[in-house]
């Protein structure tokens, strides 16, 4: 008898249990927040040197000349537009750059 004993196999069926529509809320809720990437200092610096970008671009803009019939080369090629503005732009370049590479 010890011999039929031994020579049966227990067979055992694990039924898959899905989760009821309870567990998935609780899962849901119980979520950490993920955190975001960039800080409240880094959007501040993104916004000022967007601000230093807008301002190289307006400084380069703008003025026409007093009269159609008459070209000014001191109007189109100032300091304002050939040497300040396009060191403000890069300079909100690198603020920007700055910005996204810096840890909070």
């Amino acid at each position: 008898m010890s011999q039929s004993k031994a020579s049966k196999k227990k067979v055992v069926t694990t039924k898959k249990v899905t989760p009821t529509a309870q567990r998935v809320r609780k899962q849901v809720t119980t979520r950490e927040p993920k955190e975001l990437i960039f800080k409240k200092e880094n959007y501040i610096l993104m916004g000022a040197g967007a601000g230093l970008i807008l301002l190289g671009l307006l400084l380069m803009s703008g003025g026409s000349m007093p009269s159609p019939d008459v070209w000014d080369d001191s109007i189109i090629y100032s300091f304002r537009r050939t040497v300040l503005a396009p060191v403000v732009i890069l300079a909100g370049l690198v603020v920007e750059i700055f910005a996204i590479f810096k840890r909070a």
